[in-house]
């Protein structure tokens, strides 16, 4: 069984600031698919039944974990996947609170949860809930 990481040239940096090319290890593609495959097979935006302290409970031991092994080398590699959790949990937020029906809304509460509390998903550590901004297909 492969260990999950693929050597790439990627950028890097010396102790005395310098960028420069180095063959450095990262999650590999499939490694990034699986997990991306497992993210999506939780459902979590279908858990309304649930609170937010079950769903932490059920995702934050595995996603502790990938971010251990996985993010040991070149730990923004994983960020897609994190940002991909994030939007599933606001998804429920969206789902189970009929007051936050809307991206913004919930974006706004799930901003200050993880204000109040930085550490109650796991992933929150690197990605915060700020959500780069959302790509619309709208002419400006």
């Amino acid at each position: 069984m492969a260990l999950g990481y693929t050597f790439q040239p990627r950028e890097a940096r010396r102790s005395d600031g310098v960028k420069f090319t180095g063959f450095l290890p990262a999650i590999s593609k499939s490694a990034l698919k699986k997990i991306s495959q497992q993210v999506r097979s939780w459902r979590l935006h279908r858990r309304t039944g649930h609170t937010a302290a079950d769903l932490a409970r059920m995702i934050n031991p595995v996603v502790r974990g990938w971010m251990t092994y996985y993010g040991a080398f070149h730990r923004s590699a994983l960020y897609p996947v994190l940002y991909r959790i994030n939007s599933y949990v606001l998804r429920w937020i969206m789902k189970e609170y009929k007051s936050l029906r809307t991206w913004k809304q919930a974006r706004r509460v799930m901003r200050d949860a993880a204000q109040r509390q930085p550490r109650y998903f796991a992933h929150w550590v690197w990605v915060k809930p700020a959500f780069p901004a959302i790509r619309t297909t709208r002419a400006v």
